[in-house]
C-alpha cells in the first residue's frame, strides 16, 4: 500500500514538474521595431484608367468608302485609316487644271495685245477706248487664273482628304462604317484610341481640395496591384449634378489597360505624427487589438493599442507603445503575455 502512495506521489511530482517545463518554452519569435513618422489620413476614391487620346475621326469629303482598318490594328501616327472612292474628285480636279492653263492662254494673249496697242498708241494709230478694253480684258483674265488656281488647290486638298490618316498612334477600336458604304463629310468613320499615353480620372470631393495639388504622387490599386501616378490636374470647377471635382493622374506605366478600374488614395487631412507598427503586429481577438512587446528580459507582454491611419504595410497605434520598443510580427498567434521568447530576427524599420 505505501509502495502504491510513493509511486502516485512521484507521478503527480513528475507531471507538475513537466507542467512548469511546458510552461516555460521559449517561442521563437520576429520582431520589429515601432517608429514615429508622418501619417495622412486618406479616403479611397474610385477611379477610370482612360487614354489622353480617344477619338472618333470623321470623312472630312464625301465619298464611297473603299477600305477601312480593321478592329485592333496598331496605327502609326499619320497612318491612313480609311481611303475613300477618288474618281469623282481627280475627274474634277483635270477639269479645274485645263481652266487653269485657259486662264493663263487669256492672261497671255491680253498681255500681248496691250503691249502691241500701247505701242500703236504711241503713233495715234490706236484708239485710246480699245487700250483701256484690253486692260480690263487683261484684269479679268488674271483674276480667272487665280480663281482657277485655287479651284485646283481645293482639288488636290480633297483628293489627299480622301485618305483619311490618324493624327496620333493609337489601335482601331470600332468600326462604324462598312466598305461599300456612302460616307458624306462629318461621318464617323473609327474610334481611335492612344493605349501608350494614358491617366486615371476620378472624382473627389471639396473637402480635399486644400490637400490635393498637381505634381503630387498619389497611389493606387487596380486589380491587386498597386500603382503610383502624378496629379496632372485638379479641375477647380465642380460638376453641377454631382458637386464633385475632376482629378486627373498621368501615368507612365505601360501595364495598366484603357478602361480599367482602380482605387486611388487621396489625402483627406492634414499630416500628423504618429507611432506606428507593422501590420503583422496586430493581433486581432474578440476582446480587441494588441500587439506583443519583447521587453529587455526577452519576455512577451501584450498591450492593447487601437489603430488609426494606415499606410502601406504600417498602421499607426495608440496606446502603451513607443518608438523603438520591439513588436513581434511573426510567432504570436498562440503566445501569452509574460512568456518568454527568443529573438530570430530583426525587420530594419522604413
Amino acid at each position: 500500500m505505501l509502495h502504491f502512495r510513493i509511486a502516485g506521489i512521484a507521478c503527480m511530482l513528475l507531471a507538475a514538474s513537466g507542467f512548469a517545463i511546458a510552461n516555460d518554452t521559449t517561442v521563437p519569435v520576429v520582431v520589429a521595431s515601432a517608429m514615429e513618422r508622418e501619417m495622412t489620413p486618406e479616403s479611397h476614391i474610385a477611379g477610370t484608367v482612360m487614354s489622353r487620346n480617344d477619338t472618333r475621326l470623321a470623312a472630312q469629303v464625301e465619298g464611297r468608302v473603299v477600305w477601312v482598318a480593321e478592329v485592333g490594328t496598331q496605327l502609326p501616327r499619320d497612318e491612313a485609316a480609311t481611303r475613300l472612292d477618288d474618281t469623282l474628285i481627280r475627274e474634277e480636279l483635270a477639269e479645274h487644271e485645263a481652266s487653269v492653263a485657259r486662264a493663263r492662254a487669256s492672261v497671255e494673249y491680253n498681255k500681248a495685245e496691250l503691249s502691241r496697242l500701247e505701242k500703236l498708241a504711241e503713233k495715234n494709230h490706236a484708239a485710246r477706248s480699245r487700250i483701256d478694253e484690253v486692260r480690263r480684258d487683261l484684269a479679268v483674265a488674271r483674276s480667272d487664273y487665280t480663281a482657277s488656281q485655287a479651284r485646283v488647290k481645293q482639288s488636290r486638298e480633297k483628293l489627299k482628304r480622301t485618305s483619311i490618316r490618324v493624327p496620333f498612334g493609337g489601335v482601331v477600336t470600332e468600326r462604324f462604317i462598312q466598305a461599300g458604304e456612302w460616307a458624306d463629310a462629318g461621318t464617323a468613320v473609327i474610334r481611335l484610341v492612344d493605349t501608350a499615353s494614358l491617366e486615371v480620372q476620378a472624382w473627389v470631393p471639396v473637402s480635399v481640395l486644400p490637400f490635393v495639388a498637381p505634381g503630387m504622387e498619389l497611389r493606387f490599386v487596380a486589380n491587386g496591384t498597386e500603382g503610383t501616378g502624378r496629379v496632372r490636374t485638379l479641375v477647380p470647377v465642380g460638376n453641377q449634378q454631382s458637386r464633385l471635382y475632376e482629378l486627373r493622374l498621368t501615368l507612365d506605366d505601360p501595364r495598366w489597360s484603357s478602361g480599367q478600374s482602380v482605387r486611388i488614395a487621396i489625402p483627406a487631412a492634414a499630416s500628423r505624427t504618429a507611432t506606428v507598427v507593422p501590420r503583422d503586429a496586430l493581433v486581432l481577438r474578440r476582446d480587441g487589438v494588441s500587439v506583443f512587446r519583447v521587453d529587455e528580459n526577452n519576455l512577451a507582454e501584450q498591450v492593447s493599442v487601437t489603430t488609426g491611419i494606415a499606410d502601406g504595410d504600417y498602421i499607426e497605434v495608440s496606446g502603451d507603445i513607443m518608438p523603438g520598443d520591439r513588436v513581434i510580427i511573426r510567432g504570436s498567434e498562440r503566445l501569452r503575455s509574460g512568456q518568454p521568447v527568443k529573438v530570430l530576427e530583426q525587420q530594419p524599420g522604413m
